[in-house]
């Protein structure tokens, strides 16, 4: 368990560092796991392999990265976020039930309620640069506007409540069906048609006067 935990210290890609396989040849191995559906690798992570440990995180690993950077908008804590719920599958590896749910919605479930956790806890105000332009570009213009639009919306969509974000985010960004965010959420159908509804709402009253700069950079896009 230890090799394990220790090479959760190279997030993302990488996949947690190599991991040795005794007797084995890894490459076949490695094939032979990328084969395997996620409630088998779970299977063989109970029985402390390692080698299905490092195939479900680099399965499901950059999405998780990916969602834990749009509700938390800090590279730095998304990373912190998935190295933490991926230390919980090892750590917890005789505990999953198959059957209940898939693995990669208990995934986003953790990320999901990790997110909210950080980012209730009390911290200094993050000093955000503005995105560097190239010089001597004709639509270097164009290129600023649509970065501050797309900044203006990053920042409006941290201002709504978090079950609305977290709503938004896994509809837009996941692509995800009512359905599947309520089994994200823990939640109802209703529920979730309910968040959209107020978190749309909420979007269009924060960005009220800009319509036409969003409508504008959507078209140059």
């Amino acid at each position: 368990m230890a090799q394990a935990a220790g090479s959760c210290a190279s997030v993302r890609r990488v996949a947690f560092g190599p991991v040795r396989i005794a007797d084995a040849d890894s490459e076949s191995i490695r094939g032979t796991m990328v084969a395997c559906d996620d409630d088998e690798l779970l299977r063989r992570i109970a029985d402390d392999d390692q080698g299905a440990f490092r195939s479900l995180v680099e399965r499901h690993i950059d999405r998780a990265y990916a969602l834990a950077l749009r509700i938390l908008q800090n590279a730095a804590d998304a990373d912190d976020v998935v190295q933490d719920c991926m230390l919980k599958v090892w750590t917890h590896r005789r505990d999953w039930e198959g059957g209940r749910a898939r693995f990669s919605t208990w995934l986003y479930r953790v990320v999901t309620n990790r997110c909210i956790d950080l980012r209730r806890m009390p911290r200094m105000s993050d000093i955000e640069e503005a995105p560097e332009v190239p010089d001597g570009r004709e639509d270097a213009l164009s290129e600023l506007h649509r970065a501050g639009v797309v900044c203006m919306l990053e920042r409006a969509l941290t201002r709504i409540p978090d079950q609305q974000r977290i709503a938004l985010i896994l509809s837009y960004h996941e692509n995800m069906s009512n359905a599947e965010i309520a089994e994200v959420m823990s939640t109802t159908i209703s529920a979730v048609e309910s968040l959209l509804k107020r978190g749309r709402q909420q979007l269009r009253r924060l960005l009220e006067g800009h319509q036409e700069d969003i409508r504008q950079s959507f078209k140059e896009n």
